[in-house]
């Protein structure tokens, strides 16, 4: 499950995709922008500038801005800077494999075999769809919301599976 640390470092780098190359955003604006509790905030900048993907800069017209071209960063690399690794039991994990303690025979069990499929078709999309994607996908919303809704998009679709 997507934890609120994961969700709210998402919002963050959306947030600062959408700037331009130039432009610093201080942490109160990200957070107040995306309804991110402040003191929370700053703990996942920090944690995001330590992996190398913002930086910052102190002052009155410092801030934080994405350190790395927004279409270079997958969501899966997101996820397991804050969250950790990206499977649905530990021993299908790709970056944290541990054998279940229950486990009798792990290329015969089931479970196993079934979580594999689980991961797999999870890191196709979350390995494939860039911070780059997300933050153009919020002007596709926008414009969507703008013509009357999701109704607008005809055949019950919504603006999540048109783009």
């Amino acid at each position: 499950m997507l934890t609120m640390k994961g969700k709210y470092g998402i919002k963050a780098l959306i947030h600062l995709a959408r700037l331009s190359s130039d432009e610093m955003q201080q942490s109160s604006a990200i957070a107040e922008a995306n309804g991110i509790p402040k003191k929370f905030l700053d703990t996942i900048l920090s944690e995001l500038r330590n992996a190398g993907l913002i930086h910052t800069r102190k002052g009155r017209s410092g801030g934080y801005q994405l350190r790395v071209p927004a279409e270079n960063i997958s969501v899966a690399q997101i996820l397991r800077i804050l969250d950790g690794p990206i499977s649905p039991i530990s021993c299908v994990s790709k970056t944290a494999y541990q054998k279940c303690f229950d486990c009798r025979n792990q290329t015969t069990c089931e479970i196993r075999l079934l979580m594999l499929d689980v991961r797999d078709a999870m890191l196709e999309i979350l390995e494939h769809r860039t911070l780059r994607d997300l933050s153009n996908s919020g002007a596709l919303a926008q414009h969507v919301l703008s013509m009357g809704g999701p109704e607008g998009l005809g055949g019950g679709e919504t603006a999540a599976q048109a783009g």
